[in-house]
């Protein structure tokens, strides 16, 4: 009997050297690309960006995840580097790994997702593979990419084949992108199959859902789970503190229950690329299908006000020194958005200290991880960890990076707020150390 593209196509990812492409070399794409040539395949890693193409040739990883080391002995197996879309042409998968983020709204910013389905547009050729990596609503992978690679007659499933499988991309974790179990649904059967063939390839494990729309609401439960979750811990640590008891101590004894619960802790917030954001493209769809998200919406709230409300606690503790907030000078320890990563972006520690500087402190920041000129740049001083903290009347713990010394924080500062309940996890017993 006579084998279906699909087929064919199948077995030649299964058992055929073939060439991967990844459009977008950031925090997802440079590891997927690192990835594909340690799994032993040829690829091309294209982004638009001149700089990033010309560090990434020169040796430099901007990825905290993948090692300069890394890089160069991918360059030196077969990563190759460009801006030149044209050289898509040559792969037999193209992976878009390229930013989705919300706009000034906190509605889906597609622009990055059209772009690279533009970019398919014009290069695309029979035989291939897309697949979309990029977070994004359910719906997207049918609405934009389908378009654009069976544009000019190609045909779905004889020509070319699509899928979507969400990025799972955990900063700062030992797990490599090719340990991470992967998600991934076809917009057709034929598309899974062949999609399913090429990531076994790329990873140790692999679940195949029945659609593109299933995997990419998949993405979307992993951290709305999570989002609704930290609310919820979230609003009842402001409710244990009404009451005077500590949030820390009860979740640690239900956490002793062996069935039935998860442990999630209270914070400064909701912070990186996934929780604030990702649940938001699903209350999006939602609100076009005209369906109220309530649970979103309402841990979006009580998430979104955790920074003033840590504020507030703050302004509390200095009150008890007879301190007001104007003037004092406060430390803001750790400012990347989860420990022991440099990443700062959508951390919510920006956001309490960007309250506590609207009340008028005097901020300060230490953080032994991110740049002091992105400290400088957000209008605070950077503070060496290997100075003398002491100038400061408070200090707000905001993400508990392992190098930090919290023992000679409490000794040095009159006053810590721990808002990540570091000092209880360390067993550190400080007197002048109080926690969300």
């Amino acid at each position: 009997m006579t084998a279906t593209h699909a087929e064919r196509a199948a077995a030649r990812f299964r058992e055929e050297p073939w060439t991967a492409a990844v459009i977008g070399l950031g925090y997802v794409g440079l590891p997927l690309a690192v990835t594909a040539v340690q799994a032993g395949l040829r690829c091309i890693g294209f982004d638009v960006s001149r700089l990033v193409v010309e560090q990434l040739r020169a040796g430099h990883s901007h990825i905290g995840d993948v090692s300069h080391e890394e890089l160069a002995g991918a360059l030196a197996s077969g990563l190759e580097v460009t801006d030149e879309p044209q050289l898509l042409s040559q792969a037999d998968a193209i992976l878009i790994a390229v930013p989705s983020p919300l706009g000034r709204n906190r509605q889906p910013d597609m622009s990055y997702i059209e772009s690279a389905a533009e970019t398919v547009r014009a290069v695309a050729r029979p035989g291939q593979l897309v697949s979309l990596e990029s977070t994004t609503y359910p719906g997207t992978t049918d609405d934009l990419i389908v378009p654009a690679a069976t544009a000019g007659g190609r045909q779905l499933d004889r020509d070319v084949f699509v899928a979507f499988s969400p990025e799972r991309v955990d900063p700062g974790n030992e797990r490599t992108t090719g340990q991470i179990p992967k998600v991934v649904g076809g917009v057709s059967e034929a598309s899974g199959a062949v999609a399913e063939a090429a990531y076994r390839r790329l990873v140790a494990a692999l679940h195949r859902v029945s659609s593109a729309r299933a995997a990419e609401m998949t993405k979307l439960l992993e951290n709305t789970y999570r989002a609704v979750n930290i609310g919820l811990i979230n609003e009842l640590a402001q409710l244990a503190h009404e009451l005077d008891i500590d949030i820390w101590e009860v979740v640690d004894a239900a956490d002793t229950k062996p069935f039935g619960f998860q442990a999630f802790y209270p914070g400064p917030g909701v912070g990186g690329h996934c929780i604030p954001l990702d649940p938001q493209f699903l209350a999006w769809r939602a609100r076009e299908a005209k369906f109220a998200t309530r649970f979103i919406d309402l841990a979006e709230q009580v998430n979104t006000r955790m920074p003033a409300y840590n504020a507030d606690r703050v302004a509390e503790l200095l009150n008890a020194q007879g301190r007001p907030v104007w003037g004092t000078r406060i430390l803001g320890v750790g400012v990347a958005y989860k420990p022991n990563v440099s990443d700062d972006r959508e951390s919510p520690a920006w956001d309490v200290l960007a309250e506590l500087a609207r009340r008028g402190a005097d901020i300060g920041v230490l953080d032994p991880l991110v740049d002091p000129e992105r400290v400088a740049e957000r209008g605070y001083r950077p503070v060496n960890g290997s100075g003398s903290v002491s100038d400061h009347a408070l200090a707000v713990l905001l993400t508990d990076h392992d190098d930090l010394d919290l023992a000679r924080l409490a000794k040095e500062v009159p006053a810590v707020f721990d808002t990540r309940g570091a000092y209880r996890k360390r067993g550190i017993d400080a007197p002048n150390v109080t926690a969300l």
